[in-house]
């Protein structure tokens, strides 16, 4: 079990990409902190040891995620709701908005990826061993996932920029 110290330090380290991962996948407020407390629980009772900040960063986010999917997966739940993310949203710039809202309107299997790519600034062997996945299934993945922000963000007026904002 962990100090109360290092669930603090660990928590403000970590704390942001734990609810951006949690809305995007749950989509509402109170199933993120449901899985925010969840999360940060297991790490405090967790006897793992880490061997960097990255090697802990991506066992929160690993965690994250398989907390999320249990929870959808046990709930039977698929409804989409974007309220909870557009407030965070607001006070985005306009263009920023404008990709999120469409990062999170793709298919679960691209907006993992395309969220850690882009957001989360993995590189695809890293998403590949986190996700348990070939890592060539990730770049087509985050190549299938490109094309359909590209088509819902108006094509190729918007390729450079769209991607940029990423």
């Amino acid at each position: 079990m962990r100090s109360e110290q290092e669930v603090c330090q660990a928590i403000r380290r970590h704390a942001d990409r734990v609810r951006r991962l949690c809305l995007l996948h749950l989509k509402n407020e109170a199933d993120t902190e449901d899985i925010f407390q969840t999360v940060f629980l297991k790490y405090t009772l967790s006897d793992k040891v880490f061997d960097s900040e990255e090697h802990e960063k991506a066992w929160i986010i690993r965690v994250t995620i398989n907390a999320c999917r249990d929870l959808l997966r046990n709930m039977f739940r698929r409804a989409v709701s974007l309220d909870d993310i557009s407030e965070q949203a607001a006070a985005m710039p306009p263009d920023h908005r404008e990709v999120l809202e469409a990062v999170l309107a793709l298919p679960q299997k691209y907006r993992t990826v395309i969220y850690l790519h882009y957001y989360e600034e993995y590189s695809a062997p890293q998403i590949g061993q986190m996700l348990h996945k070939n890592v060539n299934t990730i770049y087509t993945l985050l190549s299938r996932g490109r094309n359909l922000l590209r088509e819902k963000l108006g094509g190729d007026e918007h390729e450079g920029s769209a991607e940029s904002r990423l």
